[in-house]
């Protein structure tokens, strides 16, 4: 009997464990976000643009991290994140990726050469970070009309490096770090920095999600990205 009692008191005085703090990041994240993250935090990873969507109808998340300034501004209108934890934490650069090694050069008779038939895997125009920063390039560059006929959009940057790595599209155009996560991609082309909007990934606590100032706190060391292939954030 005194057995029972003493199980009794033991569950009513011993602290429930702690829920895991949920992180919705963005897909290109994916792997040295897995490293910093630890045991205690629990990452579901997308498209900036889904994951946007399913905050704003209510998903239960306590921190998010957009490769997009622009989805981070629909979330702050719709006072889904606390605005005073937002911050810029990485940047990125834009390449073309290719199972094959030779490089292209970003000229329209080049591109054309090379797609041929062929597709351009990328991240949705329209709501994919990557994909709205490619089409930003592209047509920056005087490209948009030989690209735009041959594009695979897909649902977020790490499909379409996916697609060019089995060797199913002879292009995809991704961001430095998702080719550095690949051994079966080539970089064949880089993109001027110039030629597209500034590549911010901002992070944000959601609010009145658990408290995560610990964990957007790492941040402040960018350097486990960076040997990722991210670039630290960029000067205000």
């Amino acid at each position: 009997m005194w057995i029972k009692s003493l199980a009794t008191v033991l569950m009513l005085t011993t602290p429930a464990a702690a829920e895991p703090l949920v992180v919705f990041a963005a897909a290109s994240l994916k792997g040295p976000l897995d490293q910093l993250a630890g045991p205690d935090v629990t990452i579901s990873y997308a498209g900036s643009g889904t994951l946007a969507r399913q905050i704003q109808q209510g998903a239960p998340a306590d921190v998010v991290i957009l490769a997009n300034t622009v989805w981070m501004d629909v979330l702050a209108e719709a006072d889904r994140i606390d605005v005073a934890t937002r911050r810029t934490i990485l940047s990125n650069r834009l390449v073309l990726v290719s199972a094959d090694p030779a490089e292209v050069e970003l000229t329209p008779a080049a591109l054309r050469e090379k797609l041929a038939s062929g597709r351009m895997a990328i991240g949705r125009i329209n709501s994919v970070p990557a994909g709205i920063y490619g089409k930003a390039a592209l047509s920056t560059l005087g490209l948009w009309e030989i690209a735009a006929p041959h594009l695979a959009e897909v649902d977020n940057v790490r499909a379409a490096l996916i697609l060019a790595a089995r060797g199913e599209v002879p292009l995809a155009l991704v961001y430095a770090s998702d080719a550095q996560a690949s051994d079966a991609v080539h970089i064949v082309a880089a993109f001027p920095p110039k030629a597209h909007p500034v590549i911010r990934y901002e992070a944000a606590q959601i609010a009145g999600g658990e408290d995560a100032s610990a964990f957007l706190a790492q941040f402040d060391d960018p350097s486990i990205f960076v040997e990722a292939g991210f670039l630290p954030p960029p000067v205000p």
